[in-house]
């Protein structure tokens, strides 16, 4: 599902051309339903982690991708980005993969990383001054977090073992 997220992403965002709006707002809509389909699968993926934080990490997450779903149809309050609710969600997956013993530490540290990015990256002047490198880390961690997904998959026996650490009595 992440890979169809960045695919379908990336294909409304560099491969249609501005002038097909309506194209490019369909693959926009269909990312946002992919992504809200990955966050429901990270949800369960890191409920053994921490029940709580993945909960709110998956509030969040469908919070931004509605308010991202409204913005298609022009129905968000302008002042209002997705990036208010990804920012923090990329910092609580991060945190959830840093205390996880099912993926290397180094994908938690740069979602970590990206997710004060992009929370940093609604301020104006930061906008102006490190954009780029705030897109090229937040580009660099979700693809990271994507491909070990796609290639390497999680550790099932680490994934059990700390699932049935948090189980309660």
């Amino acid at each position: 599902m992440y890979l169809l997220y960045f695919l379908v992403a990336v294909l409304g965002e560099l491969l249609v051309p501005r002038r097909l709006a309506v194209v490019r707002e369909t693959a926009n809509l269909a990312a946002f339903a992919i992504y809200i389909a990955v966050t429901l699968l990270f949800y369960g993926l890191f409920r053994p982690v921490n029940r709580n934080l993945s909960l709110l990490a998956a509030i969040i997450s469908l919070l931004g991708s509605i308010v991202g779903i409204l913005g298609v149809f022009h129905l968000a309050p302008s002042r209002l980005s997705p990036l208010w609710f990804f920012g923090p969600y990329c910092l609580l997956i991060g945190w959830l993969i840093l205390r996880s013993t099912f993926l290397p530490r180094i994908l938690g540290a740069l979602l970590v990383l990206a997710g004060m990015g992009w929370i940093a990256y609604l301020s104006p002047v930061v906008v102006d001054a490190l954009s780029n490198w705030i897109k090229g880390l937040g580009i660099l961690a979700e693809t990271s977090l994507m491909l070990w997904l796609v290639v390497m998959g999680v550790s099932e026996r680490r994934w059990q073992e700390q699932a049935v650490k948090r189980e309660p009595q």
